[in-house]
C-alpha cells in the first residue's frame, strides 16, 4: 500500500440544505463543492466540501480508491469518493458522491493495470506492445485495495495474449472481470502501417471527382462573368 499523507487522508464536510440548482451555484460561489454522503445504512446527507481537499485525494497515488477520514458535523467515519463531476470547460469540480465504508466489509473497486518489463516481441521481433485492458474490477477489504496491479510482459511475443487470468493472484483480492478478457499483446508494425497505406491509396484515387466538380463550378462562375459583361455593354450602347 502506498503512503498516504494526513491531508490526503482527510475530508471535512459541512451539512447543507438540499435545494435547487441555484442553491448548488450558491455553494460554488462560496468556494465549496456540493456533495452527498451516503452508505453504512444511513440516510443520504447533502454536504459541501473544500475542492482543494477533494483534488488532493483524487490526485494522490491511490486516486479515487483512497480511503480517508470523513468528518461531518463532529462525526468521523471512513469513506471513499465514488463519483465526481467536472465542469467541461474550466475543469472545476461540480459535484462529488462520498460513500461511508466499513473497514471490515469487502467492496468492489476498479484498479489500474500497470505493464512492466520490455516484451521479447518488441525487443527481438520489432513489434509494438498494445494494452487492451487498463483496469480490472476486484473485490476486497478497503485496507487491501492496491494502488495498481503489475503485470510482467517480458515474455510476451507475437501470437501470444496475456489475459486477466494471467494477473498475479492474491488471497486478498477477488477478480470480478472476466478471466478471458485480453489485457495485452504484441502486434506487428506492418499491421499498424497497412491501414495507413490503404488510406493514402484511397485518398490518391478519390480526388478525381471532387476536382472535376470544383473545376465545373469555377467554369460556371467564369461563364457567368462572361455573359454578365456583354449585358452591361448592351445597356451602355442603348444609353
Amino acid at each position: 500500500m502506498p503512503t498516504v499523507t494526513a491531508e490526503q487522508n482527510f475530508l471535512e464536510a459541512q451539512p447543507r440544505t438540499p435545494g435547487t440548482k441555484n442553491d448548488a451555484r450558491r455553494v460554488r460561489k462560496q468556494g465549496k463543492v456540493p456533495a452527498v454522503v451516503y452508505g453504512a445504512g444511513k440516510d443520504a446527507t447533502p454536504v459541501s466540501v473544500d475542492p482543494r481537499q477533494v483534488s488532493r485525494i483524487l490526485h494522490s497515488a491511490t486516486g479515487h480508491n483512497t480511503v480517508f477520514d470523513l468528518a461531518v458535523d463532529g462525526e468521523r467515519t471512513k469513506a471513499m469518493i465514488v463519483d465526481w463531476q467536472y465542469e467541461p470547460i474550466k475543469g472545476s469540480l461540480l459535484h462529488i458522491d462520498v460513500k461511508r465504508i466499513a473497514m471490515d466489509q469487502k467492496l468492489k473497486v476498479n484498479v489500474p493495470i500497470e505493464l512492466i518489463g520490455e516484451p521479447a516481441g518488441v525487443k527481438q521481433q520489432g513489434g509494438i506492445l498494445e494494452q487492451i485492458t487498463r483496469e480490472v474490477e476486484v473485490e476486497c477489504l478497503p485496507g487491501d485495495i492496491p494502488n495498481q496491479i503489475e503485470l510482467d510482459v517480458s515474455e510476451l511475443v507475437f501470437n501470444m495474449v496475456l489475459r486477466v487470468a494471467d494477473l498475479p493472484k492474491s488471497d486478498k483480492l477477488k477478480f470480478l472481470t472476466d478471466a478471458d478478457q485480453p489485457v495485452a499483446h504484441v502486434i506487428s508494425i506492418k499491421e499498424e502501417e497497412a491501414p495507413a497505406a490503404e488510406v493514402i491509396a484511397g485518398a490518391a484515387a478519390a480526388p478525381a471527382e471532387p476536382e472535376v466538380m470544383k473545376k465545373g463550378k469555377q467554369e460556371t462562375a467564369e461563364e457567368g462573368g462572361e455573359t454578365a459583361a456583354p449585358e452591361k455593354a448592351e445597356k451602355k450602347e442603348k444609353k
